[in-house]
């Protein structure tokens, strides 16, 4: 069964490693080798950095940005025979018709925009499919989760923010609200004619935290085409520590009831999370699928959480 996993931070620890270790095969969650494992077709790459870091060390978001790039593109070009990159459904198809995994590319806080839609313009060229528009930090775009409502009564988008989902949804850009305040949700909600997604959250009803969606953000996205991609960091699961694959699936059976199965999807987080974690690499996946078939899913809805329902989002807003 084909997987779609849509975030993982793996350049980003490739980069840390300074790149001693590539993305064929290494000792993170994710290498070629397990994602073949794991029988899978796509993998979306963020190209993620804390930008208040970067600040500390004089650097820049956009130079970070184009080197975090730079290392993406290498590893493709090294590993041409395994992997490809896909800026499209016919690139997707073309992929996997040659036998190769797609690597769609993804940018995690848009701090790098720095209010120019110019710059936006810019990563749409370069293959930048989708965007998670904020990450931990106040942005040019808009707020994140979890700040004070007191001290940030308006977390709404700003107007360059509005003018970025208007470009998004104009060019083929999926729109992340994973790491969005509450009022940025609803804001997206209001304004995109695009089906948007929530790449790597929970229910937040399972485990109370803000990254994690509430019932009426579940109830609102699968009314509005979107999907959640199930996060397996043990901190969005539950109190305990411990990612499980008891956990991921009351999470799973959660969106479900409150979403419906077609917002069902897998959004790992692999090599931007830590600790214990009973499914320890993409190439465990098996573990979560024959989970799956004990809980009562069968091939249809399994299929959808594990590819189907990421491969309409990629045809209904890619294209």
């Amino acid at each position: 069964m084909r997987l779609i996993d849509l975030h993982c931070d793996t350049i980003w620890r490739i980069d840390q490693s300074h790149q001693i270790q590539g993305l064929y095969q290494n000792n993170l969650h994710v290498d070629i080798r397990k994602l073949k494992q794991s029988d899978s077709q796509a993998q979306f790459f963020a190209l993620f950095e804390d930008w208040h870091h970067l600040i500390k060390k004089d650097k820049k978001p956009w130079e970070t940005f184009l080197e975090r790039y730079d290392i993406f593109i290498r590893q493709l070009e090294i590993n041409q025979e395994h992997i490809a990159f896909a800026t499209s459904a016919a690139d997707l198809d073309k992929n996997t018709s040659d036998g190769k995994i797609s690597a769609f590319l993804t940018i995690e806080g848009a701090e790098l925009l720095e209010g120019q839609i110019s710059r936006l313009q810019k990563v749409h060229e370069m293959g930048v499919r989708l965007i998670t528009l904020t990450w931990n930090y106040i942005n040019s775009l808009g707020f994140p989760n979890g700040l004070s409502e007191s001290d940030y009564p308006d977390q709404r988008l700003t107007p360059f923010g509005e003018e970025v989902v208007d470009f998004m949804n104009r060019n083929g850009m999926i729109i992340d609200v994973s790491h969005l305040s509450d009022q940025g949700f609803y804001h997206v909600h209001e304004i995109s004619t695009k089906p948007y997604i929530a790449s790597h959250s929970n229910a937040r009803a399972l485990r109370d935290h803000p990254r994690n969606l509430t019932d009426d953000m579940l109830k609102t996205i699968g009314e509005d085409g979107g999907i959640v991609g199930l996060n397996f960091f043990a901190y969005f699961l539950n109190d305990q520590s411990v990612s499980t694959v008891q956990s991921m699936l009351d999470h799973i059976r959660y969106i479900e009831n409150k979403a419906g199965i077609d917002a069902v999807a897998i959004g790992t987080d692999f090599d931007g999370i830590e600790g214990y974690l009973e499914i320890e690499n993409i190439g465990q996946m098996d573990k979560l699928l024959i989970g799956l078939q004990k809980a009562g899913y069968g091939d249809d809805a399994i299929e959808k959480i594990w590819s189907k329902n990421a491969r309409r989002i990629i045809d209904e807003v890619i294209g």
